[in-house]
């Protein structure tokens, strides 16, 4: 993102933010409730679009293209509230998080990593429980082929262990040399897995850095401002 500026009809709740998610690495985006961490989200992914500055994914200015133009570039977006179908089967799910030219490969991968979507295959994804969904929304992000997921707060609502499970999850990612933007409410294990924070206040970027500069002592400050 360069010089980032988005509103939502008269009000402005982003100010020239600038952002940069290198390859291969993984960056938290932190801040209060309503700072302008989804609005950032939707930006990238082409949900939105500013009202000033571009976007850019791999040298090329995004800008003006459609969430589906970059989906098929590899944005990747796993949103808040999971970003499931949820009247169809696991298996149908799965089915569709497959790109259109790759829809004969198969998901085993995805059923080795989390084996509880191999025992829900048949049933509904509404159905399922909380962590499970979140287990299938992920597995989008390995289905697809991104170059980049965002994570808006996929840790939201669950148990510590299914937690656990997910930031495991995302280590694998980011070893599989896929980026991610992570917008998460468990601020120590954001920082512990990121290469570089970003903190976003008021809709304007007040602190960035690679994490063995940013600590949990600036973001707690950043809160309790």
């Amino acid at each position: 993102m360069n010089g980032v500026s988005a509103a939502y009809g008269a009000t402005t709740v982003l100010h020239d933010v600038h952002l940069s998610v290198p390859d291969k690495s993984i960056v938290a985006l932190l801040g209060p409730n309503g700072a302008g961490k989804t609005t950032m989200m939707k930006l990238i992914a082409g949900i939105m679009r500013p009202s000033s500055g571009s976007i850019t994914f791999r040298g090329v200015d995004v800008t003006r293209e459609s969430a589906q133009a970059r989906s098929r570039r590899g944005v990747c977006l796993i949103p808040e509230g999971r970003g499931i179908f949820r009247s169809l089967s696991v298996r149908e799910n799965l089915r569709l998080f497959l790109p259109t030219a790759k829809r004969e490969i198969s998901t085993d991968e995805v059923l080795e990593i989390f084996p509880i979507l191999g025992q829900r295959l048949d049933q509904a994804a509404g159905t399922l429980s909380g962590g499970e969904q979140q287990m299938l929304a992920l597995s989008r992000s390995f289905l697809s082929s991104p170059g980049l997921v965002l994570l808006d707060e996929v840790s939201m609502g669950l148990a510590p262990k299914i937690v656990d499970q997910i930031f495991d999850t995302l280590s694998r990612l980011a070893q599989a040399g896929v980026s991610l933007l992570l917008v998460e409410q468990y601020v120590r294990r954001a920082l512990d897995i990121a290469d570089t924070a970003y903190l976003l206040n008021r809709g304007s970027i007040v602190l960035s850095g690679s994490t063995d500069q940013i600590g949990y002592d600036d973001v707690a400050a950043l809160y309790l401002s």
